[in-house]
């Protein structure tokens, strides 16, 4: 395999994946975090585009058979992933590379991958993607600067795996895709009357109840289009509506009113995403060393190490891709 660099563990939060999209040059997209998937939380996000999902990763006893063998893999962009740590730049690459719809700005750096790699088989796309230095830059700009260097051998013994994947609806039907499988896994038709997000929900159901009781690690983001450029183009239309057809003032009023307050919650989103990136790339160790040196002067040092070990000992596992 060819040296394609280290990539480094991306947290799951929708602010890192919707600013990891941006580090790739791409525009008109989002993501956003899912609490549940009953069928009301779909209905402020449309246009969903693809869902991902992490999940703490175990092997499959009997692994669903993929898509290699038929025209399909030609028409869908699924690529192998051959590089650790990556698979959370996959499952956003892999919807993003399989939207159709004008929304979706993909940049040129993106554009020129899937011209040139579109004939390849999933393992040379999976070796096209890993080696490309503006994705693993973009990558591993995500990344949040640890307080202390470890052993990763040791680290990852005490460690579960997670992984990301994700599900869309292409050409009438739901895929999984899964850089760890040999090809798209087809999960079946989508009626014309059907709702894909309605057909993919037992698909994850399936996939969560078979873990243990009491396994709650787990996590599902929608990528969507870009909410601000969305409410922009409401009151667009609003105002458009109201010079051809009669319209209550007030009603237009009060709407444009509302879309204006939803923007302006989107810009404040985002200006929290792009504070957020920056405390996770911030050293914090010389105010901690600091901090340590006041607590022993004054004697309270193990006072406060006991209270944050039985945090500690209260807390899950992180939500991290592997």
């Amino acid at each position: 395999m060819p040296a394609a660099g280290n990539w480094c563990q991306i947290e799951s939060d929708p602010g890192v994946f919707t600013q990891l999209i941006r580090a790739f040059g791409t525009k008109g997209v989002q993501v956003e975090e899912l609490w549940t998937i009953d069928g009301g939380i779909f209905e402020n996000l449309k246009p969903v585009h693809g869902l991902i999902f992490l999940f703490k990763y175990v092997q499959d006893n009997e692994p669903p058979k993929p898509v290699i063998t038929d025209d399909r893999i030609n028409k869908i962009y699924f690529a192998k992933q051959v590089i650790n740590n990556a698979c959370a730049t996959q499952a956003i690459i892999s919807i993003l590379l399989n939207v159709t719809i004008p929304d979706v700005d993909l940049g040129p750096e993106l554009t020129q991958l899937k011209e040139f790699s579109m004939c390849f088989d999933p393992q040379m796309r999976g070796l096209t993607l890993s080696n490309s230095n503006t994705i693993r830059t973009a990558h591993n700009s995500m990344v949040q600067l640890p307080l202390f260097e470890t052993d990763p051998d040791i680290a990852s013994k005490d460690e579960d795996a997670y992984h990301f994947i994700g599900y869309m609806a292409i050409d009438g039907r739901i895929y999984e895709l899964d850089g760890l499988r040999e090809g798209p896994i087809d999960h079946g038709e989508v009626t014309a009357e059907e709702d894909w997000l309605d057909a993919v929900r037992p698909v994850i159901m399936q996939r969560i109840n078979a873990y243990t009781e009491g396994e709650i690690h787990f996590n599902l983001m929608a990528v969507v289009s870009d909410r601000k450029m969305i409410y922009e183009r409401q009151i667009d239309d609003l105002l458009e509506a109201s010079q051809l057809i009669p319209m209550d003032n007030e009603y237009v009023e009060n709407e444009i009113r509302n879309l204006k307050m939803l923007i302006e919650d989107e810009d404040e989103k985002m200006a929290k995403y792009q504070d957020d990136m920056i405390r996770r790339r911030h050293n914090y160790l010389p105010f901690i060393i600091t901090l340590l040196k006041i607590l022993a002067e004054e004697k309270k040092l193990m006072r406060v190490y006991q209270k944050a070990k039985e945090r500690a000992s209260r807390k899950g596992t992180k939500k991290m891709k592997v």
